[in-house]
């Protein structure tokens, strides 16, 4: 029991990994399509990444009302819904109404995964939910790929990994109860049953704690910033400077982005 849902974890983070790089690796194809400048590539970037950080702050207090599966659910539909949309936008404008949702499910379906795997499986299963984010960021591109080769056809790309997110949510919604289930088998082996007076003890030492005090946080935050910068930069448009200075084609483009993606992903097997 505890092992499947660790699988469909594993799955929710490949999907979660599948569109990060997708808007950069069909941009190419989507600026000319869509009549659109290419700064515009990263408007639609800062619409998503703020949607991320919205949900990933309101996280904490989503997943106490709702639990963590619920919430896996909503923000996988929300992110399905969004990319569906992205599929069918004739402008713009409508691009940047579904980076709204999209940037929400990412955020809180992160945040969710992120702890519930540190409170309830051992630290190297952490390691290896983030190499499976690498596999899904480096197939987004291959994908995308494919169809910009086939016919300069991004928007079916969009639909394809719709479509994979869509039977995500129905895998999660039949598995709902298992999410409970597995939090209490592993409360009864951990030996995690405390009498209230602890408890409460517990919720007060936390809610006093101030997470930028602690030793190393600062700098840990800081070297966050920097790679996610550097992912980012390359991931946003890394094919845009290979078609507009190195003249490759939009598909061979996309191509060589998910080497790159590649590289992370080999670089986090190895540590895991």
């Amino acid at each position: 029991m505890t092992t499947l849902l660790l699988l469909i974890i594993y799955l929710a983070f490949i999907s979660l990994g599948l569109p990060d790089p997708m808007l950069g690796a069909a941009w190419p194809a989507m600026q000319i399509d869509l009549g659109a400048k290419l700064e515009t590539a990263g408007l639609l970037f800062m619409v998503v990444a703020s949607g991320t950080i919205i949900s990933s702050l309101a996280s904490g207090r989503l997943l106490k009302r709702f639990g963590t599966g619920r919430v896996t659910f909503v923000s996988v539909l929300m992110t399905a819904v969004a990319l569906l949309g992205f599929h069918f936008s004739p402008s713009v404008i409508w691009l940047m109404v579904f980076a709204i949702p999209l940037g929400l499910g990412a955020g809180a379906v992160d945040a969710g995964l992120n702890d519930y795997v540190a409170i309830h499986y051992k630290a190297h299963h952490m390691s290896w939910l983030h190499c499976f984010w690498g596999v899904g960021a480096t197939l987004g591109p291959v994908i995308m790929a494919q169809f910009i080769a086939g016919d300069n056809a991004w928007r079916d790309g969009y639909l394809t990994i719709a479509g994979l997110q869509f039977a995500l949510v129905i895998v999660l919604l039949l598995t709902l109860p298992l999410w409970n289930k597995v939090t209490k088998l592993n409360n009864i082996k951990n030996n995690e049953v405390v009498d209230n007076s602890n408890e409460i003890a517990n919720e007060e030492n936390n809610e006093n704690t101030k997470p930028l005090k602690i030793k190393g946080v600062k700098l840990a935050l800081a070297a966050f910033l920097f790679y996610c910068g550097i992912e980012s930069t390359m991931g946003l448009w890394g094919s845009s400077f290979l078609v507009e200075v190195k003249g490759l084609s939009a598909a061979t483009a996309a191509g060589w982005v998910s080497y790159y993606y590649g590289g992370i992903t080999v670089g986090r097997f190895i540590t895991a």
